[in-house]
Order: C-alpha cells, then structure tokens, then sequence
C-alpha cells in the first residue's frame, strides 16, 4: 500500500490532491496509533483492589460454602461484585499435598480469569512458605550446584509464564533477605540473588510483553536496604507488606516509605498484604494470630465497622501517595473451614472477609472503584 502511494504522489497530479492525500494518509496513521494503544499500560489503567484468595480451592475441596446476605454465592463472585479486581494467588513448587501446586494454580487461574479478574501470580520458588526467615529451596533443586540452580529458575519460570501467564508475577515472597537458600540469601550472597532475580526476570520478559513484575518486602523497616540493593533489577512493581500487629501502626509512616520508595525508584508501589480482625473472637480451636487490642490500631476497633473503615483508610493511604496503585487484603478466604472444635483449622478466620457465618462482611464495600 505504502508503494502504491508512492508511485501516485510521483504523478503529474500531486499537486491537485497532495492536500487530500495529506489528510488521508494522517487519518491512516493516527487511527493506527489508536488501534495498537487501545489498552493502556496497566499501571496508567488499573488501581488494584486485590483479595489473596490462595486456600479457596482447599477450603472449597472440603465442602465448605461461601454467602452473600445469607444466600450461597461463589467467592470470586461475591468478590468481583463488591469491585475487586484481582486476585492473588501463591505458588508453591511441589508441595506435599499438591494444594498451591502447579496444577491446581493453573486451574483456579483459569478461573479467575473467566471470571474477568486479573491474576497476581506469587511464586514462592520453594515448596512451602517462603518469607523473612524461612526461604527454602525446592527439594528437588536442593543438590543443584548454582548455574544448573539458575537454569531451573528460567525454566520453571518460562513454564509458569507459557502455563499461566499472570497479569502480575512477584518474583519470590516476602523476599526481605533474598529466596532460594543459601544461594540466594541476599546478606550473604548479594551478587547470587540478583542473579537469581534476573534469571526469572528475564524468562518473564521474554515469554510477555505485558505481564508485571513485582519484588515483594514484609514490612516498612528495612526496606530501604532492600529495595537499594535491587535498583539495578527489571521490576515494574515494588510490593510492601502491612500488617499493625508487626509494621508499626502509622499509616503516615506507610504513605511516606510509598512515596519516598516510589519516587527513588521511579517505581508504583502497592501494598502486596495487609489484614484487620473484625472481632477478637475465635471459631475454631487454632490459635489466632491476634486477639488483643494492644495488637492492632485504637482507631479502628476489632468490629465490623472497625475492619471496614481501617481497610478503606489502607485504600486512601495509596490512593493519596504520589506513587499508589492498589492494595491486597490477604487471608481474605481463610475462615474456619474444618469446623468449631478442629486444631488444624484456621489461625486467621476473625482476619477473613467472611464471617463466623461464612458469610460477606460489610468491609467488602471497601473495594468499590471509589
């Protein structure tokens, strides 16, 4: 086409049409302009109201049903309804029941996805919890020597991205002192992890030209240390954990290291984790992680209300830094899923978003587009 044009701008009747043929050729390519940036970069598109729902097809398994105003509903759902719009979900690599393993992330990714949902991807790079003091390698890569280590990084990786292909991928949880240990262990080996990271980084990159990466540290102390020693990584998303019981129960404090953070590494921050009590009471015999007063903020009760309005203020936090993009209640599924007397249940169901009940609690108001 472009040929074409050519040849009849070189014809003895340029100059009758030129100012037509000006005209047409620009709406040509201000309308192919238009059709290749009809999605905007997601950063610039999407304030994310997320919801770690990673036991639900356990919790699901075992007969378990969720409601909405009494009435049986679908979590993702009941989720989607409220205006959550992404959903995270952790990776383990081969754990010993198979829950949060491949097979069954790949399925409930399907699903949210199906659902219109985005999937945040944590890939834990390790078999079980990985997080500030525990970063365990696979069993099956613990005799690797570390380029053959390197090389299952990239491949693992690239198989999660062919398999999966997440929205967001976060590169290893609650990476506070690196993943993959000792290789890994980013006070010792500094130079080992960034390799690490660049390792999945790069598999990420080239299997998606829009799937974001995201580097995750627990907490608000100490990240600076963390987030310097990354600076030179490929990563789109700085991720923070904030829980009051223990990161301190300032949300000025929160907002200034989104900002401070944010503005350094010319980097948008969400805050990967938080969680609020809406009572201090129990529903099954597993020790809670809280239950006091002196473990949360005085403004915002262990109530109903209490939850809902320390959620929104998390929400306005980000919402009001000059480097916010979203949040993610986590734990938001985890109600005391094997009944009252069960020892092996849930330490978190007074943290959930669904009550004793297994019913939506108001703070599912808080992920509105408002």
């Amino acid at each position: 086409m472009k040929t074409k044009i050519y040849e009849k701008l070189k014809t003895r009747f340029f100059k009758k049409y030129k100012n037509l043929l000006l005209v047409l050729i620009s709406f040509g390519l201000f309308s192919c302009s238009s059709d290749n940036n009809t999605t905007p970069p997601i950063e610039e598109a999407v304030f994310f109201r997320a919801a770690d729902m990673s036991y639900l097809p356990l919790i699901e398994s075992e007969g378990t049903v969720y409601k909405r105003n009494n009435v049986a509903e679908n979590a993702i759902t009941t989720l989607k309804n409220a205006g959550c719009n992404a959903i995270r979900i952790r990776l383990w690599k081969n754990p010993a029941d198979a829950h949060s393993g491949f097979a069954e992330v790949k399925t409930f990714a399907q699903r949210v996805k199906q659902a219109g949902l985005k999937v945040w991807l944590t890939v834990h790079y390790s078999d079980t919890w990985a997080d500030p003091g525990s970063q365990t390698k696979p069993l099956a890569w613990q005799s690797l020597n570390f380029e053959t280590l390197k090389t299952s990084v990239t491949e693992y990786t690239n198989e999660i991205m062919t398999e999966i292909n997440p929205d967001i991928i976060q590169i290893g949880n609650e990476t506070n002192d690196g993943m993959l240990w000792p290789e890994g262990k980013l006070s010792t080996n500094e130079s080992q992890y960034l390799q690490l990271v660049t390792a999945a980084t790069t598999a990420v990159r080239s299997k998606s030209s829009t799937t974001k990466i995201m580097l995750h540290y627990a907490g608000i102390s100490g990240s600076d240390w963390y987030f310097s020693k990354v600076a030179t990584m490929d990563y789109d998303y700085i991720g923070l954990s904030y829980y009051p019981i223990w990161h301190g129960k300032s949300l000025t404090d929160l907002q200034n290291k989104i900002n401070t953070l944010g503005q350094l590494y010319n980097k948008k921050v969400i805050v990967a984790e938080t969680a609020y009590p809406f009572t201090h009471g129990w529903n099954d015999y597993t020790n809670n992680i809280i239950g006091l007063d002196s473990q949360i903020i005085s403004t915002y009760p262990a109530s109903n209300d209490g939850q809902k309005q320390f959620l929104s203020a998390i929400k306005n936090t980000v919402k009001q830094s000059t480097h916010g993009i979203g949040f993610c209640y986590w734990g938001s599924e985890w109600i005391a899923f094997r009944g009252p007397t069960s020892p092996n249940g849930s330490p978190w169901e007074n943290q959930a978003l669904w009550d004793f009940t297994n019913n939506a609690l108001p703070v599912m108001d808080v992920f509105n587009e408002q």
